[in-house]
């Protein structure tokens, strides 16, 4: 069966938090986010995604059960810490729509699903108004102890993309890594482009 790809608002959105939660702990597990999830915190953090004007998930769907999703909102509704190294590199957050996480089981990688994910939510970007978007991508050190020797970073298929790096612009965001007792801030690299 084919995956199906869907882009969920409003109630749909909502409704969907809970499968998402779960994907984003199993997926960000691994490198290079090395996320040490737990349910109470992804309840919290999802919540703005419900809360959100603007706000959509883009959901990967073997039958019934989400095996990825995509999310994204306007830059404006996002966390301070989001916003705030946007404001001092002079981009006005009310102009970008931000593509948030994007997580997708190991099993469907490599079937072209992020470039639908990507298709998806620019497009939903661009039926609000929004002619930029902008990402994060964690930023990690090259002799981590945990890098797996086989891991090739997104960078090409994100310049295909058309997306660049912002030069000079970063966020700083806290999660717990593997094997931390509390969270400690990450960089975040911001990449750009006009829709």
């Amino acid at each position: 069966m084919p995956i199906e790809i869907v882009t969920l608002t409003g109630e749909a959105l909502k409704r969907t938090l809970d499968s998402l939660a779960q994907l984003r702990i199993s997926v960000f597990r691994d490198w290079p986010y090395l996320y040490e999830g737990s349910l109470d915190y992804e309840a919290e953090y999802l919540q703005r995604y419900a809360e959100a004007d603007g706000a959509v998930v883009v959901g990967a769907y073997d039958g019934d059960r989400l095996v990825g999703a995509a999310t994204g909102e306007p830059l404006g509704e996002e966390l301070e810490e989001f916003r705030t190294p946007f404001e001092a590199g002079g981009y006005n957050p009310n102009e970008i729509f931000y593509l948030a996480e994007s997580v997708l089981e190991p099993a469907y990688r490599g079937q072209g699903l992020g470039h639908r994910f990507f298709d998806a939510r620019e497009a939903h970007a661009k039926r609000l108004g929004y002619r930029q978007a902008a990402f994060c991508a964690v930023v990690r050190p090259e002799n981590h102890p945990l890098k797996p020797a086989e891991y090739r970073p997104l960078n090409g298929f994100w310049h295909k993309r058309g997306y660049k790096k912002l030069d000079g612009i970063t966020v700083n965001f806290p999660w717990t890594d593997i094997g931390e007792k509390e969270e400690s801030k990450k960089v975040m690299q911001v990449w750009f482009r006009k829709l």
